[in-house]
């Protein structure tokens, strides 16, 4: 596998539509204001987060359990901003749809901005022929509030391309998160 620039992505984005919508550059101010950047970068894509949340709360919960969670676990917001409580994390969904080629793997890793404030971006490789909305978890590590702006850079996302194509794709497996349109929960 190898790591692709900018130039390949650019390419791909445009051939199979692999990220829509697709920001061509880097962007680190909007209107003369300043954001946490976002758009094609060097050897990757810093996708945004968009203005829905879900912040988890422990109100009516006393176990957190992947095979059974409850949506009332979550205060659903719409916002500019979200505020992630102090030692715990919001879902939210990026801006951008992606669809991944059968021939490519993508690692999303958080932002240095977030996490140089304690903030964590945590999720899962996109997988061969996986597409949809990215449900992306956000943990606030730290003892004070937290604040996350929708619309601006959340986390990078790297693309490998394969030296040969899979012989099962997420497609072929039915992947259980296959073509996300909203925050979703985890499914067992």
């Amino acid at each position: 596998m190898a790591l692709q620039s900018d130039r390949w992505i650019r390419q791909m984005a445009r051939k199979y539509q692999m990220i829509e919508p697709f920001v061509d550059e880097l962007v680190r101010e909007v209107d003369g204001r300043k954001v946490v950047s976002f758009g094609l970068s060097s050897y990757g894509y810093d996708l945004r987060v968009a203005d829905e949340f879900k912040i988890f709360t422990n109100l009516h919960n006393s176990l957190v359990d992947p095979k059974n969670f409850s949506s009332s676990a979550f205060i659903d917001i719409r916002s500019d901003a979200c505020i992630i409580p102090p030692n715990s994390f919001a879902l939210a969904r990026s801006v951008e749809y992606f669809r991944i080629p059968r021939n490519v793997l993508t690692l999303c890793i958080g932002k240095s901005t977030y996490a140089r404030c304690g903030i964590i971006v945590n999720v899962t490789p996109f997988e061969p022929e996986w597409e949809g909305y990215v449900t992306l978890e956000i943990s606030n590590t730290t003892p004070l509030p937290a604040k996350i702006y929708a619309n601006e850079g959340l986390a990078q996302v790297l693309f490998y391309e394969a030296a040969e194509v899979c012989e099962v794709s997420y497609a072929d497996r039915g992947g259980k998160y296959m073509r996300q349109e909203k925050i979703t929960l985890p499914l067992a």
